[in-house]
């Protein structure tokens, strides 16, 4: 039988020994990431709690007195234009702020919970965004570019980690009590330009299906069957091409999808817990929006503990005075109660996530986030709300070899800009991959004739909050 000699590599690969050198090709390419080099990881997966509508720094985690002397005075220096330019005077924070653990650091007392775990946490207070509007801001703090189009952080850690459960997807996003994505839409989620498998699942918390159409119709043979039909047109479709990886990708989708109908509803299944883990994530809270963001951070735990890479949790609309239903956080007004709201609902969930993990022994290997896009203006929008202020505000982390009752950097004395140790979201992505053991500067993909990487050409490791 004669050879054709227009056969490209690829195609002979996949025509040897009955398709035999297709398969091994495929998983080549969904697996692709696994020649960046790897450096000694200290977590395997990443939970981001993540405030949208941006939390206030100068009235959470990084106090100034000085704005309570001053309160209802002009800001002694200039200010640079805001989003709605409707300036007040100087609006000293209407929190207090004890010292917590042994280490003494300031938390706001809306936060009791999570200031009992700031022994465990390394506060950054000298992050700095170059956007000051919600959707660029999202994009900007998920995928380090401020428009739609490119892979979100847990996209990026999927590619470059792998899979750990076949069973699951390797990045989930939770919902629950009705929260939706924070402005910018699913795309905050995308796999952007990577290998479909790579996008987000969403998880609907406090769903009997957390997923839509999870639960099979029909026989789990049939289904089977059905699959490896389509499966075998796609391949046919996909040799036709010369071995297209997106359709490779989203034969691995429909394979993962089988799967998740079995693994997914146990794992979102929260009944089997105990009555202790139940009150201390306040599960049966009589509050809604904190029992729908305990079932949140509860799952969180699970989906992590079965390998998932990297979960990001979602904010719900609370009360009066907090913001829209993508952007809970953004209190343009009545400031004092919509962050108390906003703090009620997700304080203990947190802080019980921390106990829960560290208590399994989990905590070392699991990286926790809690961040929103950007800071609050250390004078007043209108007579009690604050603006956005991109020039210096404040994230925290902990576990997966962070160092715990830590500061880092700091803004001036009024909380308006970064004075010390100034750093962005790609100093924080940069920092969570070397955690993971990926070097931020290895882990690209070719797209559009450069070599693409979350941190794009800037990044540094925060090599101070680790141990």
């Amino acid at each position: 039988m004669s050879i054709e000699t227009s056969l490209t590599r690829r195609q002979l690969l996949q025509r040897l020994s009955c398709g035999f050198g297709s398969v091994a090709l495929s998983e080549l390419l969904c697996r692709r990431a696994s020649a960046v080099p790897q450096l000694p990881a200290r977590a395997k997966s990443v939970i981001l709690c993540y405030m949208s509508g941006a939390i206030s720094h100068i009235d959470s985690f990084d106090p100034k007195p000085l704005l309570k002397e001053m309160h209802g005075k002009p800001m002694p220096m200039p200010i640079e234009r805001t989003q709605f330019n409707n300036n007040g005077q100087i609006f000293g924070s209407p929190f207090s702020f004890p010292k917590q653990g042994q280490c003494g650091i300031p938390v706001s007392d809306i936060f009791p919970k999570i200031g009992e775990c700031i022994d465990e946490i390394t506060v950054v207070r000298s992050l700095t965004t170059s956007v000051s509007e919600h959707a660029q801001g999202n994009f900007m703090a998920h995928t380090g570019f401020p428009f739609l189009g490119h892979p979100g952080a847990g996209a990026w850690v999927s590619y470059g980690l792998g899979s750990a459960n076949e069973n699951l997807p390797s990045y989930v996003v939770l919902q629950s009590g009705g929260a939706v994505p924070p402005h910018g839409g699913v795309g905050l989620f995308s796999n952007g330009f990577l290998p479909a498998q790579h996008q987000a699942s969403i998880l609907k918390a406090d769903q009997a299906d957390p997923v839509a159409n999870i639960r099979p119709s029909q026989a789990s043979s049939l289904q089977r069957t059905r699959l490896n039909f389509v499966e075998k047109l796609d391949q046919d479709f996909s040799r036709s091409l010369g071995g297209e990886a997106q359709i490779e990708a989203a034969i691995k989708n429909y394979e993962t999808a089988f799967r998740m109908q079995s693994s997914v509803p146990e794992i979102c299944d929260l009944s089997g817990e105990s009555e202790v883990t139940r009150q201390l994530y306040g599960i049966d809270d009589p509050n809604p929006t904190k029992s729908a963001y305990a079932k949140q951070a509860l799952l969180a735990r699970r989906l992590v503990e079965q390998g998932v890479r990297f979960v990001e949790l979602s904010c719900l609309t609370e009360g009066i005075g907090a913001g829209g239903a993508a952007n809970p956080w953004d209190q343009h007004s009545a400031l004092e109660k919509g962050h108390r709201a906003m703090a009620n609902q997700v304080d203990q969930p947190i802080a019980a996530l921390l106990k829960d993990l560290k208590g399994r022994g989990m905590l070392d290997e699991t990286l926790v986030i809690f961040t929103g896009e950007f800071g609050r203006t250390p004078f007043s929008q209108g007579s009690d709300g604050r603006d956005h202020n991109p020039f210096g505000f404040s994230a925290w982390l902990a576990g997966g070899g962070i160092q715990g009752g830590t500061l880092y950097g700091a803004t001036d004395e009024f909380g308006y800009r970064v004075v010390d140790r100034s750093c962005t979201f790609y100093d924080l992505w940069a920092t969570v991959l070397y955690q993971l053991g990926i070097d931020h500067q290895k882990l690209t993909y070719r797209y559009a004739g450069r070599d693409v990487r979350l941190t794009d050409v800037h990044g540094h490791v925060l090599h101070g909050i680790l141990t």
